[in-house]
């Protein structure tokens, strides 16, 4: 959805002409500052290796990854198991004890049109999430998960943005599994939704549902998803600021739909709002790859920038956080006008317009955000009740008070030391693999988590999982 403003001719022949004013200069540093380390100590401990799979293609700027694995998620059925994904296609399952991995489901063998051959850095197997009656027999969702990943553009039908496919389509697939215990696949699948991609970037991905959420509570069983603006640089289909398709958005939806492929939950904040698309539960997001939900059900959402800042930001429904418009807390060329894009600026007041971040770091201390959870493990007391997330290029591990988080007004990031068989080491430069979207090494991390609330360090490098325990 694009607007315009047209001219005032008669309001142009009667007012006074006013100097024009200078643009405004970007800002050669937006955050001032370094990030210090703080006191907390972690250790990375080997927890188990996924196995190397092969990419179908080998598109530009691919990297030589050992597994590109994402995302590690506890199944909630009370088992204590891992489930990781790899975006080549297959979904694996770790038992408590690191036991495995078993192939649980290979997207590649199913008859669904899986296709990672664009980019394999950035499609394929994209996220997956477990009903929470997954393990409960005899509730709607027993035995159920669900899969966001890429597929040809002539598989199907998309329910947004067919015009608009020319790369590919993101699709979330819903699975019934024969068996809930068992660890490899059989059962039945079919499509929930479908959105067409005009480029190989900034894809679905994440897919969660709130576990705070009990049976009979409004959000118990809707499923929350991600989506990117549709790749290039700067928005180019300005999908941010649009609302009738939801790109750069959090979708929320009710995937059992009984006769239909889904449902919107009634209390969606544009249900009733002409010209939305009712699937939206935030917008205006540029590449929101991780979100996760605290224990009490506050959602933690990561958005990859541009060229400048990376943003922590709380979920609020109906919330529009900015992009292209904005940048973290500063003003983009878009949002101005009459400047060059890729700095940042001073914001003009905007008051109540935009959700901003609670936290932001800049293009100085990283690269890109990756995962991150409020972690409520037993292990680690000194970093209980804090938010964790990390760099997944330079592989730094930060975090930031979960408590007093206020928009638009940053909180302070503090960096964990992170130590490698006894000594103190960077991610990126110690386990990290060649960088192919610039000079050095990639860290390539993501972070997970267990049913305990323990955290895990995943690196696409050498295709390891391992636990994050004390440190030193």
């Amino acid at each position: 959805m694009k607007f315009f403003r047209l001219p005032c001719i008669t309001a142009c022949l009667c007012m006074p002409v006013l100097a024009q004013q200078p643009p405004p200069e970007p800002l050669a540093d937006p955050i001032p500052g370094r990030i210090e380390k703080s006191d907390i100590a972690v250790a990375l401990e080997d927890f188990v290796q996924l196995p190397r799979l092969a990419d179908s293609s080998a598109a530009p700027r691919t990297s030589d990854a050992h597994a590109r694995i994402q995302y590690l998620q506890p199944l909630p059925d009370g088992s204590g198991r891992l489930a990781v994904n790899d975006l080549r296609g297959v979904l694996y399952l770790i038992d408590a004890d690191g036991g495995g991995p078993h192939v649980f489901l290979d997207m590649r063998e199913q008859d669904v049109a899986f296709d990672d051959s664009m980019f394999p850095n950035e499609t394929g197997l994209l996220g997956f999430a477990f009903h929470p009656d997954f393990g409960r027999t005899g509730a709607p969702g027993h035995g159920r998960f669900y899969t966001a990943y890429s597929a040809t553009s002539v598989s199907g039908v998309a329910d947004y943005l067919e015009e608009d496919s020319d790369n590919h389509e993101s699709v979330i697939r819903e699975w019934i599994v024969d068996d809930p215990g068992a660890n490899a696949f059989s059962g039945a699948s079919r499509e929930v939704f479908r959105i067409g991609q005009f480029a190989e970037n900034h894809n679905i991905g994440n897919l969660a549902f709130n576990p705070a959420a009990a049976p009979g509570d409004d959000d118990y069983g809707m499923l929350y998803a991600s989506l990117g603006d549709g790749g290039g640089a700067n928005d180019p289909g300005e999908y941010g600021q649009s609302m009738s398709e939801p790109l750069s958005s959090i979708m929320r939806i009710n995937p059992l739909g009984g006769s239909a492929r889904y449902r919107i939950p009634p209390d969606n904040p544009f249900v009733d709002t002409e010209g939305f698309a009712p699937e939206i539960w935030v917008w205006g997001l540029r590449h929101p790859q991780h979100f996760s939900f605290d224990n009490d059900g506050t959602l933690y959402i990561n958005d990859i920038g541009q060229t400048q800042i990376e943003e922590v930001n709380i979920g609020v429904p109906g919330a529009n956080y900015g992009w292209r418009l904005r940048e973290g807390t500063f003003a983009t060329a878009f949002g101005i006008g009459g400047v060059r894009p890729n700095p940042v600026y001073p914001r003009p007041e905007d008051e109540g317009t935009f959700e901003y971040p609670v936290a932001q770091y800049d293009h100085d201390e990283g690269r890109a955000i990756g995962s991150g959870y409020v972690y409520r493990g037993e292990s680690i007391p000194e970093l209980y009740g804090k938010y964790v997330f990390a760099d997944l290029v330079n592989g730094r591990i930060f975090h930031i008070e979960s408590e007093g988080l206020t928009p638009g007004d940053p909180a302070p990031i503090r960096e964990l030391r992170v130590f490698i068989d006894g000594e103190e080491h960077n991610i990126a430069e110690t386990l990290g693999h060649p960088n192919t979207y610039s000079s050095g090494m990639r860290a390539d991390l993501r972070l997970g988590i267990d049913s305990e609330g323990e955290l895990y360090a995943l690196t696409k490098g050498d295709g390891w999982v391992r636990k994050i325990v004390p440190g030193r």
